[in-house]
Parts: C-alpha cells; structure tokens; sequence
C-alpha cells in the first residue's frame, strides 16, 4: 500500500498551448524509455531483489517513476487543453487527435502505443540491474532530445527536473551494483 500525496514533485504551470511540444514530450509518457515502463519495470523486479535494500530501492524508485508520469501526463494535457482546429491541423497533431482527441494516451513520440516488450525484467540481480542504469541513461537521453526541441520555460524547467531525477536514479543504481556483484561472485 502506497501513501498518495496529490502534489506534483514540481510544480507544471503551462500557459501557452503547443500540440508540437505534446507530440513529442508524450514519449515520456508511453515511449520505449518513459516513466510507465521505468515505474513497471521497477514495481515489477522488486518481486525477484533477492537484497531487502535494493528490493526498498527498486520500490521507491518505481514510486517516484508514477509521479513523473503523472507530470508527463499533466504536461501534454496543458499543452493541448484548449486547442483550436487550426492548432491541431498546423502543428502535425491531427493524427493523435483522431485517435484520442485530447485524452492522455500512452504511446511514443513516432506514434507506436506504449507495449511492455519495452521493458525488462529478468529476475536475475546484476541483469537487471544493467537493465536499470541503461533504462536510466536512455531516459535522460530522451529528456536531453526534448529539451533540444522546446522553447517554452514552462515547458522546460519541469522536463529539467525530470532529466536531473534520471541522473539521481542512475546514481543510485550504480552504488548499488558492487554490492550486488559481491554476492554472485
């Protein structure tokens, strides 16, 4: 049982409608390195964590992964609330409207729904482990792509925050791995 606090862990005010920005920053939300896969795949390998603190961590982490999500989702609801026929014909976001009108739908920023072949659980420490700080890499890369394509500062201090949780995430990851390979090997 979790604890919901119902607080964003930065706050997401945006002002200015962009279906642009929403086209792209919803890979975070159902893409191959969002935050439902990372919070699934967390949530999920905790079952197998043989070590009760990496178990604790892959829980927290996992925890901390659905938050983002809900500020994902509630950064492309901002970005498209209110959206003028016009906006969504100009700005490539018609398809995506088609399918889902202005509903938060998890999916990648070429369009393929989000699917749980994305990510990984192996039950094995050390592997997935690996998993967890490419996962972590791949998602920062994600965020770094993002912030290359959005001009908007409200846009783009809650996607930072996002990155700077990814490099937090690796870290922690990574303090863990010598601990881990030291029982295996």
């Amino acid at each position: 049982m979790f604890s919901y606090i119902k607080k964003l862990q930065y706050p997401v005010n945006i002002k200015h409608c962009d279906p642009a920005a929403a086209n792209i920053i919803i890979t975070q939300y159902g893409g191959p390195d969002g935050e439902l896969g990372a919070s699934l795949r967390y949530l999920s390998q905790r079952y197998s964590m043989p070590i009760p603190e990496l178990k604790g961590l892959l829980t927290d982490i996992g925890v901390e992964e659905l938050g983002h999500l809900e500020m994902i989702g509630t950064i492309v609801h901002q970005l498209t609330r209110n959206l003028t026929e016009k906006q969504i014909e100009e700005s490539g976001f018609a398809p995506y409207f088609v399918d889902h009108t202005l509903g938060v739908y998890p999916t990648s920023a070429s369009g393929f729904p989000w699917s749980a072949a994305s990510m990984e659980v192996k039950g094995d420490t050390i592997a997935d482990l690996n998993e967890d700080l490419a996962a972590e890499q791949k998602a920062r890369v994600t965020y770094d792509n993002i912030l290359r394509l959005v001009d908007d500062p409200d846009v783009i201090e809650p996607i930072k925050f996002l990155r700077e949780r990814e490099v937090v995430h690796y870290q922690r990851f990574g303090d863990t791995l010598p601990q881990s390979c030291k029982l295996f090997f």
